[in-house]
């Protein structure tokens, strides 16, 4: 008799835990529907012309998914038509400075629900060979995205190339362009970081930043050095403006977006005519890396890589001294040109 009474209970147990995973089931069934039927975001009407003033948010399911397929290129052409998929070519480029922050700024600006990044760097404009392929070759490098969000991409040799914004500006004369700017000197010092680091792990010798950054000669700043030579950036800037306005450039503060993020963020959305969607949530501190990592959602957060963020070489402190009194009127040009002032010493 007990036997058949535990026989029972298990058999009711069993019924009990199917119906329970059976409806586990429909629900992330319908969850994954839902996110699926979502179609549309209603967005201020300063991002496109009226009737064209909604977006679709991007479902995580669709971001890691199917998405991933269309990078991959397994995505049918019916798929595509479907989703009412698109490769745009960009509205907006992130165009310098190396070392400035450019990746951090691409990521950030990618928790927006109407923007889509290209992952690599394309180098299409500061490239002759990748540039003779043409700009639909340029187009097909772009992700897939919805008619109405903005593809941008991020180059930093574009800002110091010279052809680059001629190139530009024949393929978009209204394109926005964002510039993400650090202190010179620190840039100046970060780049020979990461040029040092490549050296060593080929085992290679490397100058010290003070003999690259001084001309032994002169004992003056060695404006050949280029390193030295990006953090000039009122002299690359002059060279752009011939093609575009100041109006169409942003200039984004590299050092500040370490520090407080948010707030150089919603100057970009209010400059790229974005709803403001990015808020302190998607933001959020690391104490083990040093600086703030993505949240995208409840399960979904990203840091960037460890690469980002060296530790700096000790450099001379009359080294920095003279590269600070260098850049000094240059930083001043700069101000006046941009309108943004920093605290550069």
């Amino acid at each position: 008799m007990l036997f058949k009474q535990q026989a029972l209970l298990r058999q009711k147990l069993f019924v009990l835990g199917s119906l329970a995973i059976g409806s586990l089931l429909y629900l992330v069934a319908r969850v994954g529907s839902l996110d699926r039927l979502q179609p549309l975001c209603p967005v201020d009407g300063r991002f496109g012309p009226r009737g064209q003033e909604e977006i679709p948010l991007r479902a995580l399911q669709f971001k890691r998914g199917l998405l991933h397929e269309f990078r991959k290129g397994n995505a049918t052409k019916e798929q595509i038509r479907l989703h009412n998929l698109v490769q745009q070519l960009p509205k907006a480029i992130i165009i310098g400075v190396r070392k400035g922050g450019t990746r951090a700024l691409l990521e950030m600006l990618n928790l927006h629900p109407a923007v889509v990044k290209a992952s690599q760097e394309i180098h299409f404009f500061d490239n002759d060979e990748n540039y003779a392929k043409g700009i639909e070759w340029y187009r097909k490098k772009m992700p897939f995205s919805y008619p109405h969000q903005i593809t941008i991409e991020k180059s930093p040799a574009y800002f110091i190339t010279e052809e680059v914004p001629e190139r530009i500006y024949k393929m978009n004369s209204s394109i926005k362009l964002l510039i993400i700017v650090r202190e010179p000197t620190t840039r100046a010092i970060s780049d020979y970081t990461q040029v040092l680091e490549g050296k060593e792990r080929k085992n290679k010798t490397y100058y010290k930043f003070e003999k690259l950054a001084i001309d032994p000669n002169t004992c003056e700043v060695n404006t050949k050095y280029k390193a030295v030579r990006t953090s000039i950036y009122t002299k690359h800037l002059e060279r752009w403006l011939k093609y575009f306005p100041v109006e169409q450039f942003h200039i984004v503060d590299g050092d500040r977006l370490i520090t407080e993020p948010l707030p150089e963020l919603q100057l970009v959305e209010k400059f790229l005519n974005l709803p403001p969607r990015i808020s302190q949530y998607n933001l959020y501190f690391n104490a083990t890396r040093g600086f703030y990592c993505l949240r995208f959602n409840i399960v979904f957060n990203k840091c960037l890589a460890g690469s980002k963020g060296r530790i700096h070489p000790e450099v001379d402190t009359s080294v920095i001294t003279k590269l600070r009194k260098f850049f000094h009127p240059f930083n001043q040009k700069f101000y006046q040109i941009t309108g943004r002032t920093f605290n550069w010493p």
